[in-house]
């Protein structure tokens, strides 16, 4: 079968773009949930995660060791596997993983996104609405939330993306008080000279230096032997 081709300029037709987004849709899920089961996996493996865990599973008695006979009786191979399901369900259930490898949800797929976009837009209609009411003509203090929504806006960094700092790293932001546009545009300059320095006196950069001034990307040397 020859595939479709559609002319510059001409519309695709929404059949085609429903085939794709169901097709699509369930690849992304299960695409998310392989990442998330990779984080898991990972948090499992990491020390001070896994202790926090082993504590809880014996304050709530998952761990408690019985003797068992007779037919009854598991491999410590068993015993084993047992333990490390109940440390990844504890971890799986206590960690807020974000960023992106947060729990998959079916809310934030294609397919889900398409069909509640309205109700998207109507929203944000209502809370710009909002926002300027408050903010620009009853001139009201910003709170927690309305100045850490400007630091990560300033910053251009996606709710997924700020979510995943930690949170001594935005209370920093709060204290320099980063949701005044000046006072981030001096913090950003900071980090740009912290940078430029940091980069001037790296071994690697000193050598990659070094390197392009005497050889150069696109440079052929001939050596005779």
């Amino acid at each position: 079968m020859r595939p479709t081709v559609f002319p510059a300029g001409h519309l695709i037709p929404v059949s085609y773009v429903t085939r794709i987004t169901h097709v699509w849709s369930p690849l992304q899920y299960v695409s998310w949930c392989s990442s998330y089961n990779k984080a898991i996996n990972y948090l499992v493996t990491v020390p001070k995660y896994r202790i926090q865990a082993t504590e809880i599973a014996k304050q709530q008695g998952l761990l408690n060791r019985t003797k068992e006979k007779g037919k009854n009786r598991r491999s410590k191979e068993e015993i084993r596997e047992q333990e490390e399901e109940v440390i990844r369900d504890i971890i799986k259930n206590k960690i807020d993983i974000k960023g992106g490898y947060q729990k998959p949800s079916l809310s934030d797929i294609l397919l889900c996104q398409i069909v509640l976009f309205p109700y998207y837009l109507s929203s944000y209609a209502a809370w710009y609405v909002c926002w300027m009411y408050r903010f620009t003509i009853c001139r009201e203090e910003y709170g927690e939330e309305e100045k850490l929504y400007l630091i990560r806006r300033y910053m251009k960094m996606s709710q997924a993306q700020f979510d995943s700092l930690e949170e001594n790293t935005k209370q920093t932001f709060l204290e320099k008080q980063l949701w005044i546009k000046e006072n981030y545009e001096a913090y950003r300059k900071e980090r740009e000279e912290e940078m430029k320095a940091k980069l001037a006196t790296d071994p690697k950069m000193k050598r990659y230096r070094r390197w392009m001034k005497n050889e150069g990307p696109g440079r052929l040397t001939f050596i005779d032997e």
